[in-house]
């Protein structure tokens, strides 16, 4: 991708606060289904079943410090992302939350100063690379930290499994031209 360029655009599902760890998220209770795409039956099953219950494809979840705390699951990334969520933003994300999320292509964009400037069902443009993110229904706008162009081809992608597969797929094609 060149640049490190993407632009997202989704409304705002759910304000959240901060120290939403991953069992609020996604309940310990499931971790035994495999198929990445059911988890999305649980997300925020005990804590908050309203935002399970609303979220539409693109939408996007704000929350305040230290989003993915807690257990290192890889299935509170998964829900979100198979539920429809289209980028969730904070102030802070926990290390392993952030990266599980950019490798199963959700974007995690931190933004301290987003939260106080969002309601819920604002339309927002995210500029990924840019590092801004822009309230469209008030005018406003907030900084957010820039993903690194990497990250980006990851988001872009969808993910990092289907990046190393048109990676592979791409390798393959220059190596091994068709004789046709």
């Amino acid at each position: 991708m060149p640049g490190g360029s993407l632009t997202l655009r989704g409304r705002v599902r759910a304000l959240l606060g901060d120290d939403i760890d991953t069992d609020m998220i996604y309940p310990g209770r499931y971790l035994n289904i495999t198929d990445r795409e059911k988890t999305a039956a649980h997300l925020f099953e005990l804590a908050y079943p309203e935002i399970r219950a609303a979220i539409q494809p693109g939408d996007v979840i704000v929350a305040g410090k230290n989003f993915g705390c807690g257990s290192s699951r890889e299935q509170a990334a998964a829900a979100l992302k198979f539920a429809g969520a289209g980028a969730v933003i904070a102030a802070s994300f926990a290390r392993i939350f952030f990266r599980n999320a950019i490798n199963l292509g959700l974007p995690a964009v931190v933004s301290p100063d987003a939260a106080p400037l969002c309601s819920l069902a604002d339309e927002l443009e995210i500029d990924l690379g840019a590092g801004e993110i822009h309230n469209l229904t008030n005018g406003r706008t907030s900084p957010s930290a820039a993903l690194d162009p990497r990250a980006v081809e990851l988001l872009a992608a969808g993910g990092l499994v289907p990046y190393l597969k048109r990676k592979y797929i791409n390798s393959r094609r220059e190596t091994c031209p068709s004789t046709e």
